[in-house]
């Protein structure tokens, strides 16, 4: 597939929002407990604040996606049986409810943890909702999998964790140890999940072949040409164009960017309480995500480049 970066950048800046505001809540509901020392309502509101910013950028970054941006109310009309138009719906009440969470701790409302924990419950849909779009599509093999929501969340939630821990070092430190720490466990998780991907979508084989593409039962085909004389939609849209070495270069890339070299950044910056090192980490982390993403789309095989594969 020919990857689209307003679709990276919604599916990585959202992740990293939902993520760190999962972080705040769970920060919230462990001072609650007193596990943890309790952050100031500021930290909390501040938190939501930039939770929402990612948010936004993510959003504004769809609207490049579409043909007639002006229409994109109607893409929530199909609710009933597309996980894209649930993800319309999810992601503003998302939104709104992170907003509520954030002035409920500058305003002292006594229903925060509530607010905190419906908020959560919208996050963990919004990610099922945006995980789903790719997993109900069965003629795609290398999104057909659990897996595909299983690293949505956890890659969105260890960026976003991380992001957590930065903004700890430089307003609350107390919180950085504990955060750093478990922005590591959720990495190297991470890491290990998309690992099982990749391993998985290097075993699979394309389930039609060039005879069922053309409907030849003829076991020698060769084409020549795609039977016109320059591309099309299809041609356009549904292959990325790039070289195997490209594709392996943007594996290696991610793969050190957004596992290897944030867990020893983080490693350092515990080592030596320095918080700086924590946002030099997320920056890193977020470039390799952004490479991740695109390795995702890319990988993704779609069965009509065995009818067109003499331009692909």
């Amino acid at each position: 597939m020919k990857p689209a970066w307003s679709v990276i950048l919604l599916t990585t800046l959202i992740g990293a929002g939902q993520g760190l505001f999962l972080a705040l809540f769970g920060i919230d509901v462990a001072a609650r407990l007193e596990v943890v020392a309790a952050p100031s309502a500021n930290f909390l509101a501040l938190g939501c604040t930039v939770s929402l910013a990612l948010l936004c950028g993510g959003l504004a970054a769809s609207f490049f996606h579409l043909g007639h941006p002006e229409r994109a109310w109607r893409a929530a009309a199909m609710w009933r049986t597309s996980w894209l138009s649930r993800e319309v719906i999810v992601l503003p009440a998302f939104m709104a409810t992170v907003a509520v969470y954030g002035a409920a701790y500058v305003f002292g409302w006594r229903l925060a943890p509530l607010i905190g924990a419906l908020a959560a419950v919208l996050c963990i849909a919004l990610f099922l909702c945006t995980a789903m779009i790719y997993i109900c599509l069965k003629f795609l093999q290398e999104w057909h999998t659990p897996l595909t929501f299983v690293n949505f969340l956890l890659l969105g939630s260890a960026s976003g964790l991380l992001l957590a821990a930065a903004f700890a070092g430089v307003l609350w430190p107390l919180l950085m140890p504990q955060l750093g720490t478990a922005a590591a466990l959720l990495t190297a998780a991470a890491a290990l999940t998309r690992g099982m991907s990749l391993a998985r979508n290097a075993l699979l084989r394309p389930k039609s072949t060039m005879q069922s593409a053309l409907g030849i039962a003829e076991p020698k085909i060769v084409q020549k040409a795609q039977g016109a004389m320059g591309g099309s939609f299809n041609t356009r849209e549904f292959f990325h164009g790039r070289t195997l070495q490209a594709m392996r270069a943007a594996k290696w890339f991610f793969l050190l960017s957004a596992f290897a070299l944030p867990l020893a950044l983080i490693g350092i910056a515990l080592a030596q309480t320095a918080p700086r090192l924590l946002v030099l980490a997320f920056a890193v982390q977020f470039a390799g995500l952004l490479a991740e993403r695109w390795f995702f789309f890319a990988q993704a095989r779609h069965p009509q480049n065995l009818y067109y594969q003499a331009i692909s």
